[in-house]
């Protein structure tokens, strides 16, 4: 080679260089401005233990980060979901989908125990290949990860079906085809890092592994057990069992031969309670599955069932008709029990729960739903807890006969409890309806609306224990007890508290139950004015599209429509991406919209737009589309969703934009802003109102 070809090399070689250089940095600047976050990498895989077929998932979780596992309860964030897309004619679910290690903490915006992974997230499925020529198995996650912002993200496997998957095979591992999220795409990770996370997930797999089943989370267990036994206690005071305690007690002490037997006797007979509705609870847990009513606790129809069968037992409870067992059981029960013996102890604690049914059975019924729909062993504990309450008495007055004589005696207010029952069982029915009207967003059981019908039970409740209302089985009085009147004080005052919720208080004793406060006819109440920022006059003029939402301050759900309305009075858009189950979104509504230097603002200066991206209802068909990436847009929320990300390069919520009537961002330093401080978002929504133009 000559000096000028040398020398032609070289320079070649430098541009070449420099070229490199300049498409490394580019690259480099465009993943680090990319703000599409993909807070949890996952990896796939199908595994043959024996005869069964498991398919495993895992995640890795970023620093800081948390996902909410499938059974985080309703009213609180977004739980995982789960969806099979290809499992009719080709294979059957064995059980439901079990999960690794998770935490519990309580979550003081929604009022709920939320359940969430950190660091991992890991998920197993068994299923059975009824379809010999099945190819691949494809799933579907939808899942929220939250920090400071949260993120409602998708994730689809297709994992193949290897053709060595026979019974009589040595187990092989087939590893997942991994398609995109919906948001990938306009992030995507080096084929190098990928890699790398996979390997380290494998090598956690087996810690995983023996994490499975997890056990539910103790302070939600411990929760269940109390309310159970609490329960329990309340059926011990009712018509149909208290008067059972003298009669059985005695009964083992004078047939019994000696103290000692008699004692035995007892206990043994509570034992056999306690088992009685342990069993009830490991069949519930069988039949549907340990996490079977958790999946159903959203399902709109289960929600109006169960609202129907609470009014029932109700009814049953203020003295319509009676709820029983056919006589037929009864009857068989006592014969068993005349044998004597273990078996016939056994078969007189069944005698009682047949007998007892009509005062247990509606008791007994709303636990089982409320335990079962928190997954694991809930149901178990729960009648555990029911039963244990339950059977102490009688071990109790069997060990210390003496304290016979300390009982009230039956009469009248058996029936109170029994009443009194009732009335909680009515309140706690139209929970269930207030479910399944947010769940469709009718706005039929809205927040006042809810807390009136509450505020009519707890009064009637109120009048009742008074004696100023009498029902059916009531025994005639010319008097009420000490007891009687301190509970109607507390029921009164409970009453009491609850009206101010009609005019915007928060009702923070009850904030589990009713809607949460957007969801009503006027966030700051019945004939309310808010702040006094707002007035009759000014909700009866606002315009197509918009209304009150946090704060008294004027809202559009839908672009076009705020868009055509800032368009007519000439102010600046604050588009505010946001979720029904995003925690921060709430928090920064609470905290930070609230503050009196920022409200004036949200409610004068600007036309604030609010769109949630995991609004569930179906667009109408001519609105659904399909994305250049192929992802199916058929939700308001998948709207939203591919809005923000299309437009603004982004998936997380809290996301707040300040644009023009032209749709362009009005903040330079920062074009959009998520979860600060209250001064920090002041000092960026003046920013933007004055490059308004």
């Amino acid at each position: 080679m000559n000096f000028t070809q040398a020398h032609q090399s070289i320079i070649s070689k430098s541009i070449w260089n420099k070229i490199t250089a300049f498409l490394l940095f580019f690259f480099f600047a465009l993943a680090s401005n990319a703000q599409i976050l993909e807070p949890v990498k996952w990896t796939s895989k199908m595994e043959k233990k024996g005869d069964k077929v498991i398919l495993i998932f895992d995640g890795t979780i970023e620093k800081d980060w948390h996902m909410y596992s499938q059974f985080t309860p309703d009213g609180g964030p977004l739980a995982l979901e789960i969806s099979f897309k290809n499992q009719k004619g080709n294979y059957e679910l064995v059980g439901k989908a079990k999960e690794g290690k998770t935490r519990t903490a309580f979550n003081d915006v929604f009022g709920v125990d939320e359940t969430f992974f950190e660091g991992k997230a890991h998920i197993e499925q068994e299923i059975k290949i009824i379809n010999p020529n099945l190819k691949t198995v494809d799933v579907e996650f939808d899942f929220q990860v939250c920090k400071e912002v949260c993120i409602n993200s998708n994730k689809k496997f297709s994992i193949a079906v290897p053709s060595t998957f026979k019974m009589d095979e040595v187990p092989v591992v087939a590893e997942a085809k991994l398609d995109e999220t919906k948001v990938a795409g306009l992030a995507v990770d080096t084929v190098k890092k990928e890699e790398a996370v996979q390997q380290k997930v494998e090598k956690t797999v087996e810690t995983a592994k023996e994490e499975i089943p997890a056990p539910a989370p103790a302070r939600s267990l411990w929760s269940i057990f109390f309310i159970a036994f609490l329960s329990g206690f309340a059926a011990l005071l009712t018509p149909c069992v208290f008067p059972m305690i003298p009669m059985t007690v005695s009964f083992f002490t004078k047939q019994s031969k000696s103290r000692a037997k008699g004692i035995r006797n007892a206990i043994i007979y509570g034992f056999s309670i306690i088992a009685i509705y342990v069993i009830l609870g490991l069949i519930v847990t069988k039949i549907f599955g340990a996490d079977a009513l958790n999946a159903l606790s959203t399902d709109v129809w289960f929600n109006l069932i169960f609202f129907v069968i609470l009014v029932i037992f109700a009814t049953s409870f203020l003295g319509a008709f009676e709820i029983m067992l056919p006589n037929s059981w009864a009857n068989k029960a006592d014969q068993q029990a005349d044998k004597g013996g273990l078996i016939g102890i056994l078969f007189m604690a069944l005698a009682l729960a047949i007998v007892s049914f009509s005062c247990t059975g509606p008791i007994v019924g709303t636990l089982l739903v409320e335990a079962a729909s928190n997954g694991g062993i809930a149901p178990i504990v729960g009648m555990l807890g029911f039963s244990l309450a339950l059977a102490l008495p009688f071990m109790l007055f069997a060990m210390f006969p003496g304290w016979l004589n300390s009982l009230p005696k039956s009469g009248g207010w058996l029936n109170t409890v029994k009443v009194v029952l009732g009335f909680l069982e009515l309140a706690l029915a139209f929970k269930f309806l207030s479910n399944a009207d947010l769940v469709l967003q009718l706005h039929f059981l809205e927040r006042e609306v809810f807390i009136a019908i509450w505020i009519a039970i707890f009064g009637a409740l109120t009048l009742y224990l008074f004696g100023k209302i009498t029902l059916p089985h009531d025994s005639p009085t010319n008097h009420i007890s000490v007891g009687r009147l301190y509970l109607g004080l507390l029921t009164f005052v409970f009453t009491m508290y609850l009206i101010p919720g009609l005019w915007g208080a928060p009702l923070k004793l009850i904030s589990a139950f009713p809607p949460p406060p957007q969801y009503s006819e006027s966030p700051f109440g019945v004939g309310g004015s808010g702040n006094g920022a707002v007035s009759a006059e000014s909700i009866k003029g606002m315009p197509e599209g918009a209304e009150l939402g946090p704060h008294g301050i004027m809202v559009f759900h839908d672009y076009e429509d705020g868009l055509a309305y800032a368009k007519e009075i000439n102010k600046p858009i604050m588009l505010d991406f946001t979720g029904y189950a995003c925690v921060n979104c709430r928090k920064m509504e609470n905290n930070v919209w609230s503050d009196p230097s920022v409200l004036p603002i949200l409610k004068n200066d600007v036309v604030l737009i609010s769109l949630y991206v995991d609004d569930k209802r179906e667009l109408p068909k001519e609105e659904q589309f399909t994305t250049e990436a192929g992802d199916k847009i058929i939700t308001v929320g998948d709207k939203w969703t591919d809005f923000m990300i299309s437009k603004y390069k982004t998936n997380t919520q809290p996301l707040y934009v300040i644009t023009d009537l032209e749709g362009n961002n009005l903040n330079s330093k920062k074009p959009t802003i998520s979860y600060v401080s209250t001064e920090e978002y002041l000092q960026w929504l003046k920013e933007g109102i004055s490059n308004f133009k």
